[in-house]
């Protein structure tokens, strides 16, 4: 004891005003923690079916108790409103929804348009909430993600031995000791559901909603599932669950049972106490019949209309039930608490959320081959590909437009490979970042800004990996001067459309991103100036070609080739004339001018900023309303 706290020296402070609403109490080997009861009243949910239908109603004035130490389930038949309850329950929907959540000290009021923020972020951090499917990135592992949560959670607060203590014990408590070194990809079923619950236990809240946990899992993991659930709520812990149709052995483990039925609960109750409520008011459960399908099938109306009469009965009997004085905590759990040791974590800087977030990112895109390797490897390949296909084409008087053909190639290759990944990064971790968010483990724009700082300078990178083979091989000018100045241009384009490529996968389905990302596209180079002059376009297409970007870029790229002075270039003694062999001539040909350069530049990196605010803003939606 004494080496324990001697590790815990400095780590206490007095934490008062609105700090306290954000700090979490952490005590070594998972002891129970401070109580925090769920109390909810006329919850309501109305949805619109059409523009012009009445709203349909969902949720019909649910009100109930949910305590501390006690499993409890949501159950009934499909579509008679667990997954709106539980969407209610944790504010992970609130649209349409009206009624008051209690949590501890924190009082939500919802459907109220004068409604508090704060008090809704205050009740979601009493809670975490675990979505039905396993939401893990599959390239960590068990360990690593272990660690990243507590590194969200934790901060540096502890010292690292007692956090690695605190990640050992979660895993052990889980039953996921000895897979720390696989990653999450290779778990079995079971095994995702135990540590997408693991990773948020390792702040200790005091209340966990979790849906659907058994979904997808036999009978025997279902089973070892419940026996978890409910060892955690027997170390304080509020536990509620959605649940579709137990066994009866499954069934029996839940302490309180809350049943559903056309938005009515029908019954709210222990599980043991099921069938003797039932026979009170008339409906006999046969014998070695599962209670939770003979309730269900009541739901469901097989034996006659009793759903309005049961919710009227649950009614009175709730209000009964909240005039009685609370059970006082058992000494069981009291017991469980002794010798342990309490400190006060308050959540880390969104400052170091960032660093954390950046490592991360960093791992992902290295672990991520078809992200990275392979996509420099490609680069360099076609880099070469095309710089002998246009094999010294920069040098060549005869063949100027064809070298001018070689760089507007350069700028949709890398505009389309920029793209089109980019279409999809987001919605391939809308999933993750989601719940992350929900859960309150870091702020959008922290992830935000670190997927940005990790992936600027690998856009630069391709880019110049690109360019590389490509502009030697191509016969352009061997000056550093230009080279850096053709590579500048190259990395903006791809920065761009990396950002528009966002911006649309934020924004609409995958399948319809790649049509638009391709459209666009093909829109750019329509109004680049290479495959229609400037000076051929009418004065309305002129004025519609400054919205592509590719206008400015291939001006840019050209005068990186062609401007600065750059002497007439050689005509091969078997072309009798070459045309095009004047630089000048050339940009006055194009309209483009020597000095334009720098404002390109310029041009680029201001669309570059507006972009990427722009898909911020469309992921901070898509992260509010999608479920």
């Amino acid at each position: 004891m004494a080496s324990a706290l001697t590790m815990f020296t400095g780590l206490g402070r007095k934490i008062s005003g609105k700090d306290t609403q954000e700090c979490r109490t952490l005590q070594v080997d998972m002891p129970a923690r401070s109580s925090v009861d769920i109390e909810f009243n006329n919850i309501t949910l109305k949805v619109s079916e059409g523009l012009r239908s009445k709203k349909k109603t969902i949720l019909r004035s649910l009100s109930g108790l949910f305590r501390s130490g006690e499993l409890t389930a949501i159950m009934g038949p499909s579509g008679a409103g667990k997954s709106s309850l539980m969407n209610a329950l944790t504010a992970f929907s609130t649209t349409g929804v009206s009624g008051t959540i209690r949590a501890g000290d924190s009082v939500c009021e919802l459907g109220k348009r004068d409604r508090s923020l704060s008090s809704l972020k205050a009740y979601r951090k009493k809670s975490c909430y675990i979505l039905q499917d396993e939401r893990l990135n599959p390239l960590f592992t068990v360990k690593e993600l272990m660690r990243f949560a507590a590194d969200m959670k934790l901060g540096n607060t502890l010292p690292e031995k007692l956090k690695l203590s605190v990640i050992s014990e979660v895993l052990e408590t889980l039953g996921l000791t000895g897979s720390e070194n696989t990653r999450c990809g290779h778990l079995s079923g079971g095994q995702k559901k135990r540590l997408s619950i693991a990773v948020e236990l390792i702040d200790n809240p005091p209340v966990v909603f979790l849906d659907e946990p058994t979904t997808g899992l036999d009978s025997s993991t279902s089973v070892q599932c419940i026996e978890m659930l409910k060892k955690l709520a027997r170390g304080g812990r509020t536990i509620v669950c959605t649940i579709h149709q137990p066994t009866a052995s499954v069934y029996s483990m839940f302490d309180q049972v809350y049943i559903l039925a056309e938005g009515l609960c029908i019954y709210h109750g222990s599980s043991a106490n099921t069938v003797p409520y039932l026979a009170s008011i008339g409906l006999q459960c046969p014998k070695y019949h599962n209670p939770a399908d003979y309730i269900l099938e009541i739901a469901n109306g097989e034996y006659g209309k009793f759903n309005d009469v049961l919710a009227e009965r649950c009614t009175m009997q709730g209000k009964e039930q909240k005039s009685l004085p609370q059970p006082l905590v058992s000494a069981d759990k009291e017991e469980m608490s002794c010798g342990k040791i309490s400190i006060v974590i308050k959540p880390p800087h969104e400052l170091y959320k960032f660093g954390v977030l950046f490592r991360r990112c960093i791992i992902q895109q290295y672990r991520d081959w078809t992200v990275t390797h392979l996509k420099v490897l490609l680069h360099i390949a076609i880099g070469i590909m095309l710089g002998l296909l246009f094999e010294k084409a920069g040098n060549d008087g005869s063949k100027t437009i064809s070298n001018l053909g070689y760089l507007i190639v350069s700028i949709a290759y890398l505009c389309y490979t920029s793209l089109m990944p980019a279409v999809l990064r987001f919605p391939s971790e809308l999933l993750v970042l989601k719940k992350e968010n929900f859960n309150n483990w870091y702020n959008l724009k922290t992830y935000y800004a670190a997927v940005l700082v990790t992936g600027i300078p690998l856009q630069i990178w391709y880019s110049f990996v690109y360019s590389a083979p490509s502009y030697f091989l191509s016969g352009q000018p061997l000056e550093i001067s230009r080279f850096f100045m053709f590579v500048m241009v190259l990395a903006n384009v791809t920065l761009i459309a990396d950002a528009i490529g966002n911006v649309i996968g934020t924004c609409v389905n995958p399948i319809n991103g790649t049509f638009l990302g391709a459209i666009t596209t093909c829109a750019m180079i329509a109004f680049a100036g290479f495959l229609v002059l400037f000076a051929h376009m009418s004065p309305g297409m002129r004025t519609i070609s400054h919205v592509s970007f590719m206008r400015y870029a291939f001006e840019a790229i050209v005068l990186s080739v062609y401007s600065d002075g750059r002497q007439p270039l050689p005509c091969p003694e078997t072309k009798l004339y070459c045309h095009s062999r004047y630089p000048s001539e050339l940009l006055k040909q194009f309209s483009f001018s020597s000095e334009n350069y720098w404002p390109n530049i310029g041009v680029l990196l201001t669309e570059i900023v507006i972009i990427r605010i722009i898909a911020y803003f469309t992921l901070s939606r898509t992260v509010r309303t999608s479920n």
